[in-house]
């Protein structure tokens, strides 16, 4: 998860036990965990009562080095420390005066850095920084990694999660950890008193229903069943609100589903165990079948026609036409499931 230094649950553990590096520096493509680490850092660096005098946020764009710098020299006002977070650091001029600082940092000052998604970390100040203080980057998950962050939530949240549902809810989200953190608080409460979230759950609490969801959808693109995954799509767009963003939650699903058959042929060919395409995956292996049921009916061509034909669908569901986004979604059923000529259209 960490691309440089440590890892977040090292970091935020560290902050949880009051345990502060005077200078501490984040980045990386990431923003739910650089958020959250500020979050957890605030809360324990400095009681609420204390923030008027000894806690400054400052942004890198809107001040200078040296006004910064002087926040961070001063002194705790009736705390036992200050604290400082500058956001946009490496957009904060002459920010390179902070390898002298980083090299003699004040002792009673906590400095948060907070810079974007790449940093030089062979050049000053990030480098001072690296040598003398603490530094977290964080790249985005992998897609086979979201459901172990799901699991990890729902347990913080004194919650169980059937695999299954783990997986389910990771596709309907992506890879956006902000979007899937609130789907799980959404869980939270949708369970009520009970302790663990089934597959059921995620349905319902998405607002589809058990017939008609993007996982029904997903199984009879599969079958080739043209008429019903035809009538599982329409009937979604008619239950949402937003049926511009139902759909373009559709494709992002649909395209998931196919990038992972688009992986099971190159393990096909080497033909590795069932075992092992299910970790791959990130799947419970009891969900398998139904995607080598799916291959069966789908070769190398017919996953590049259809990872085509939904860059179309998302073209257009993104202002790239004028057509009504049922008609696109209709269209792009037909290429997927079989429909008229299908795959070939």
């Amino acid at each position: 998860m960490a691309a440089k230094g440590v890892t977040y649950e090292e970091l935020a553990g560290a902050f949880r036990r009051r345990k502060f590096a005077p200078v501490t520096l984040l980045y990386g493509e990431e923003r739910y965990y650089v958020d959250r680490l500020q979050a957890v850092l605030l809360e324990h660096a400095v009681a609420p009562h204390e923030r008027d005098f000894n806690l400054d946020v400052v942004y890198g764009r809107d001040t200078d080095a040296q006004t910064v710098l002087g926040l961070c020299s001063a002194f705790p006002m009736m705390a036992e420390r200050r604290v400082v977070v500058v956001r946009d650091f490496d957009e904060l001029a002459d920010n390179k005066r902070f390898k002298e600082y980083a090299e003699r940092p004040n002792p009673s000052a906590v400095v948060l850095l907070v810079a974007g998604e790449k940093v030089n970390l062979s050049h000053h100040p990030y480098r001072a920084i690296a040598e003398h203080g603490v530094v977290a980057g964080f790249k985005r998950l992998y897609e086979r990694e979201i459901p172990r962050f799901v699991e990890g939530e729902v347990r913080d949240r004194g919650l169980d999660i059937d695999p299954r549902a783990a997986v389910m809810l990771s596709e309907y989200v992506g890879t956006h950890l902000q979007n899937a953190v609130q789907e799980i608080d959404k869980l939270a409460a949708f369970v009520g008193e009970r302790t663990r979230i089934e597959v059921d759950d995620v349905v319902q609490a998405s607002g589809q229903t058990r017939e008609f969801n993007v996982f029904e959808l997903q199984k009879a693109v599969g079958a080739g069943n043209y008429p019903m995954a035809l009538r599982i799509a329409e009937r979604m767009l008619q239950q949402s609100s937003n049926s511009r963003g139902e759909a373009l939650m559709i494709v992002s699903v649909l395209t998931s589903w196919f990038t992972k058959l688009w992986v099971l042929t190159a393990c096909h060919a080497r033909r590795i165990s069932e075992k092992e395409m299910a970790a791959r995956l990130a799947i419970p292996p009891y969900y398998l079948g139904d995607y080598l049921s799916s291959l069966r009916r789908l070769d190398r061509s017919a996953l590049s026609s259809a990872f085509s034909a939904l860059a179309a669908a998302d073209f257009e569901l993104k202002g790239g036409s004028a057509r009504d986004e049922r008609l696109t979604m209709t269209l792009l059923v037909r290429r997927l499931s079989g429909g008229a000529s299908g795959l070939a259209a």
